[in-house]
C-alpha cells in the first residue's frame, strides 16, 4: 500500500500567445507566453502597444497587480495535474468554481483495491499516530476488497461485466476513508489561481490543502513569476509552510 506524505504537482499545459502582426507591442525584457498575453490584453485597453513608459513585462504586471486590474490575468490559463491529495482535500479544492475546471479520478470506475492513501500532515513524525492510522486505512482497504468480491457474486446475474463492476465498486467505495488518494487535473486562469492560493495557502487554512496550495504556488511561480511574484512562502509558527500575498484580491 502506497502512502503519500506530500502532494505532487505537475504543470501539463500553459498559454500560447500568438501576437497579431498589426498590433505588435514594444516588449522590454523576457517573459513567458502567459505573461505576454496578460500584458497584451492590458495594453489593448488603452492602445499602449508603443509602451510609452518602457516597462518590462514584470514591471507592467506588477503595476497591474498593484492597481487591482485582475481581469487581464484571466486570459492566461494554466493546467496542473495534482496527485497525492486526499478526497477530503479535493472536495475543498473543487469549491473554487469561478475560473476553474476539474477532472477527478472516479471511484465508481477505478478499482481501489490498490489505492494509495494520504497521511494527514498533523500526524507526520509521530510514530504511534502514524502506525495507528496506517492500520486503520489498511483495514478499510481490506473491507473494500471484501465488499467488491461479495457484490460481484451478488450481482453475477448482470451479464454486462462492466456494469456489474460499477455496481460493486460504487457501493464498496462507501467504506473507503477520506484519506484515499485522488488524482485531479485542474485548469484555472491566473486570477482564479491567485484567489485560491491566497485563501488556501494562509495560516488559517486546513493543513493538507495549505500544503497543496504551496506546492501549486511553487510550480506557478516557476512558470510565470511575474504573475505570482508577490506571493511569499515562509515557515509559520506551527512549523508548516504557508504563503502570504502583497496584493489582495487582484
Amino acid at each position: 500500500m502506497e502512502v503519500f506524505r506530500a502532494p505532487h504537482v505537475t504543470l501539463i499545459a500553459r498559454p500560447e500567445f500568438l501576437e497579431p502582426e498589426h498590433l505588435r507591442v514594444q516588449w522590454q525584457g523576457n517573459a513567458s507566453s502567459g505573461e505576454r498575453l496578460a500584458e497584451f490584453a492590458g495594453r489593448i485597453c488603452y492602445m499602449s502597444q508603443h509602451n510609452p513608459a518602457h516597462r518590462s513585462t514584470p514591471e507592467y504586471l506588477e503595476n497591474i497587480k498593484k492597481q487591482g486590474h485582475g481581469s487581464v490575468l484571466e486570459h492566461a490559463v494554466y493546467v496542473l495535474l495534482i496527485e497525492g491529495i486526499s478526497r477530503s482535500c479535493s472536495h475543498e479544492l473543487v469549491r473554487h468554481r469561478a475560473g476553474f475546471g476539474f477532472s477527478q479520478l472516479s471511484q465508481r470506475y477505478v478499482d481501489e483495491s490498490h489505492a494509495a492513501f494520504v497521511m494527514p500532515p498533523a500526524m507526520l513524525g509521530d510514530a504511534q499516530l502514524e502506525a495507528e492510522w496506517q492500520a486503520e486505512v489498511t483495514d478499510a482497504q481490506a473491507a473494500y476488497v471484501r465488499a467488491v468480491e461479495a457484490l460481484m457474486q451478488r450481482y453475477e446475474w448482470v451479464t454486462d461485466k462492466v456494469h456489474r463492476r460499477k455496481m460493486a465498486r460504487e457501493a464498496a467505495r462507501s467504506v473507503l476513508p477520506n484519506a484515499t488518494e485522488v488524482k485531479i487535473v485542474v485548469s484555472g486562469n491566473a486570477r482564479a489561481w491567485r484567489t485560491m492560493l491566497e485563501l488556501r495557502s494562509g495560516e488559517g487554512a486546513e493543513l493538507e490543502i495549505r500544503r497543496m496550495a504551496v506546492a501549486c504556488l511553487r510550480v506557478l511561480q516557476h512558470e510565470a513569476p511575474a504573475l505570482f511574484s508577490d506571493f511569499e512562502i515562509y515557515v509559520a509558527d506551527d512549523r508548516q509552510e504557508a504563503a502570504r500575498v502583497a496584493y489582495h484580491k487582484v
